[in-house]
């Protein structure tokens, strides 16, 4: 007989789901933002989740073209120094601007409470980009 395992559940602190036609939640893709991770969750018969811890995530971008202005849309891009994601976006989201707002907040109070800081140089360490990220 094997042991239960029990796992503590986070809060989640904002989910949606990636929007298709006409700003409909028709998608399979999920998103949720807890207090210091993020998780995506694509598919239906098979589903991937790909999971980044907040601190991790370097640099924060908002897109919005005609069409997602049009159903109040956008696509937030998440740059992280994170090996298996170090690109995430989450597509044709609503309220994408609070929603950017809501994660450069929270990115800044992980690391302000983990005592973590970052550093960017240019041009350093051979990498391919041109783009270091140091993590303390």
């Amino acid at each position: 007989m094997g042991k239960k395992l029990v796992i503590e559940q986070d809060e989640i602190l904002w989910k949606d789901r990636k929007r298709t036609l006409f700003g409909l939640p028709l998608s399979f893709t999920r998103y949720e933002v807890c207090k210091d991770r993020l998780t995506v969750r694509r598919g239906f018969f098979k589903t991937t989740t790909d999971e980044i811890m907040i601190y991790r995530i370097l640099d924060v971008r908002l897109v919005r073209g005609l069409g997602q202005k049009i159903f109040g849309l956008g696509t937030v891009t998440l740059l992280s120094n994170d090996k298996s994601s170090p690109s995430l976006e989450l597509k044709s989201i609503k309220a994408s601007e609070d929603v950017r707002r809501f994660l450069s907040k929270l990115i800044e109070d992980q690391r302000a409470s983990r005592g973590v800081t970052s550093r960017e140089f240019l041009g350093m360490d051979g990498d391919e980009d041109g783009i270091a990220g140091e993590i303390e």
